[in-house]
């Protein structure tokens, strides 16, 4: 009768620590997610070396030079093409 009684807090033992671990492992879940998500939205967000200026298609043939200087106004900009031609506000 006595290996019963041991057999029994033995099942009753392992049930309590896998209650116990599977309790800890969903509340570091839901601390984590909410966290992680928070740092990858501020890297998003942080201009970490991405260039968000959006483009138009050109010409793979054309090459040309953006010239922009702190002297000019906002918005203005030098274009210079290969031909030495320069439009816009130079």
């Amino acid at each position: 009768m006595d290996r019963g009684v041991r057999l029994d807090r033995v099942g009753t033992g392992i049930l309590r620590m896998t209650l116990l671990f599977g309790t800890a492992t969903i509340a570091m879940a839901l601390l984590a997610v909410p966290m992680l998500e928070r740092r990858t939205e501020v890297a998003r967000n942080d201009g970490i070396g991405l260039d968000m200026t959006s483009t138009g298609s050109i010409s793979r043939h054309q090459v040309y030079t953006v010239e922009k200087s702190v002297l000019q106004a906002p918005g203005n900009v030098c274009i210079i093409h290969q031909d030495g031609s320069r439009q816009g506000d130079c």
